[in-house]
């Protein structure tokens, strides 16, 4: 799992004024996930050790006697399972092989697909192109961009405050006036950052795939109850000129049995 020294979580929280048991109930409201990042926004401390695994864009390799699934939509990212760091999710993805997601990213699909391409399948990759009903098409293809994990943590950010929490803020309230505790708030706001800063090893990047953790959606949050985030794509992530927040989530035991069709997609504009 990812995590941070509680000494160094205290420390940070001292730095803002944030108390030592405030710190604790905002380290309970976290999740490990990981980030897939190009090369460039990996941490300066975790570059020398970087290695690649996943790939937005380009063309799918499929086992024999499988074809791009249909409506054909475009393949947006592929993920080396075996290349991800382990025990760092608290959701259970497959230990080799490959996962594919097809989907729209520029308006809301009318289907999306994920598959596991198990380890040591002879593969071929597919065409763009194909014919139905006698007629031509072709399927939209991505620039490939190489995309690397770098672990994380995601705090829940529509989540009840603890008790703690809120005696903090509700007495700075009471001391401020009509500040209504805004000092207190801007305290905690800056000790959050830094902490998922910390996790992340520097400055967490704006666009970004990832997998696991707590959404950071735009809209209403689709993780809640005994769904949970799967992966969450920003468009730009995937084209620069697409400005859409791609989330897809499912239960825990779905994710784990690899029942990817239980899975459930929302995409925010």
């Amino acid at each position: 799992m990812t995590s941070i020294d509680e000494p160094l979580v205290l420390e940070t929280a001292a730095k803002y004024g944030v108390p030592g048991p405030v710190a604790e109930e905002l380290m309970a409201r976290t999740r490990p996930c990981l980030y897939l990042v190009p090369y460039e926004q990996v941490p300066a401390s975790r570059q020398e050790n970087a290695r690649p695994a996943a790939r937005t864009g380009g063309l799918p390799a499929l086992p024999d006697g499988l074809d791009w699934p249909e409506p054909r939509n475009p393949l947006v990212l592929s993920v080396d399972c075996a290349a991800l760091p382990h025990d760092v999710l608290d959701i259970e993805l497959p230990a080799d092989g490959h996962l594919l997601l097809f989907t729209e990213i520029e308006y809301p699909p009318e289907s999306s697909v994920v598959l596991h391409v198990p380890a040591g399948a002879a593969t071929t990759e597919r065409s763009a192109t194909y014919e139905s009903n006698g007629e031509a098409g072709q399927v939209r293809v991505y620039e490939p961009r190489t995309l690397y994990p770098v672990p994380g943590l995601t705090l829940d950010g529509d989540g009840e405050v603890g008790p703690r929490t809120r005696a903090f803020l509700d007495e700075d309230g009471a001391d401020e006036g009509a500040n209504e505790g805004a000092g207190a708030e801007d305290a905690l706001d800056s000790f959050e950052e830094a902490v998922l800063d910390m996790a992340f090893g520097g400055p967490r990047p704006g666009v970004c795939v990832q997998l696991g953790g707590f959404s950071d959606s735009w809209d209403m949050a689709p993780d809640v109850g005994e769904l949970v985030l799967f992966a969450q794509l920003a468009g730009q992530a995937i084209d620069y000129n697409v400005f859409t927040m791609n989330l897809i989530v499912g239960t825990r035991e779905d994710i784990a049995a690899r029942r990817y069709a239980g899975l459930q997609y929302d995409q925010q504009c």
